[in-house]
């Protein structure tokens, strides 16, 4: 029997830091009143709380930080049949509801369904692919985390959850959405892509100074968990990439390839690894 999916079965699950009013949400859905959507809020702050006065929204204040600490308490809390993951500095597509909701009627399969989005002030989409395909541990490199809806009973029976150590905020400030649909796909659960564009983010992104030591630090540790021994060699092969695209200089390559090998010392000392 196919699955059926109405709007009360969408929850979007914001992650937010030291916020004390819902002004952000005003710019998010500048189409419709907020409190028209079932919305979790993760609000991470040592100074204040966040309170709601709407059934729809539901708020958690958490003293703790990390971007994906805060992904899993929304998992964790949420309520509905299907999530969608966003951060407090987007804004959303007036037809945001239906794409998600048509996607999981349409590919009953999908656990997961990863979607498009645009950059503010772009006329084109951050995806160029505009057909449906099923991703594999190569493709999920270029998903944004704003991107990715899931069944959230099909995430949590199997234990799905994002890495700690990774994200803004973290040990390891990158690949968090990498990690968790890698983790996805290791548990045998179906990604599909869905070219929809539901969302759009500012031009301005933690992830695009890819020559920055924060960065590279990460990347040393990231490849050390998926590559094992090998990432010393992905490391080096990330330097003369990031030369060669110049990001880093020529002159510079000891010093960032240090900060990569960091990276790799310090997930080892975190994972007794």
């Amino acid at each position: 029997m196919s699955d059926i999916f109405s709007e009360n079965d969408l929850e979007i699950l914001i992650a937010t830091k030291d916020r004390c009013n819902f002004d952000f949400l005003l710019k998010m859905f500048p189409f419709k009143h907020f409190s028209n959507f079932n919305l979790l809020i993760v609000n991470q702050s040592k100074t204040g709380i966040l309170l709601s006065e709407y059934n729809s929204v539901r708020v958690i204040n958490s003293n703790e930080s990390g971007l994906s600490k805060s992904r899993n308490i929304a998992i964790k809390n949420a309520v509905k049949k299907i999530c969608l993951i966003s951060d407090d500095d987007v804004v959303f597509s007036d037809t945001l509801e239906k794409s998600v909701l048509d996607a999981f009627m349409l590919y009953q399969e999908a656990s997961i369904i990863t979607f498009n989005h645009i950059r503010v002030g772009n006329s084109y989409p951050e995806k160029k692919l505009n057909k449906k395909f099923e991703h594999n541990f190569k493709s999920i490199w270029n998903v944004s985390s704003i991107e990715i809806a899931f069944k959230v009973d099909d995430i949590r029976k199997n234990e799905i959850y994002f890495d700690e150590n990774f994200g803004l905020s973290s040990f390891f400030e990158t690949a968090e959405e990498f990690l968790f649909l890698r983790s996805s796909l290791i548990q045998k659960i179906k990604v599909i892509y869905s070219p929809e564009i539901i969302v759009s983010h500012p031009q301005v992104s933690s992830g695009k100074d890819a020559g920055a030591d924060n960065l590279i630090f990460a990347r040393g540790a990231l490849y050390y968990k998926v590559k094992g021994n090998f990432a010393y060699l992905w490391l080096l092969k990330y330097m003369l990439f990031l030369i060669s695209n110049n990001y880093i200089n020529k002159a510079d390559f000891i010093k960032k390839y240090k900060k990569g090998l960091a990276g790799i010392y310090k997930y080892k000392e975190l994972t007794n690894a």
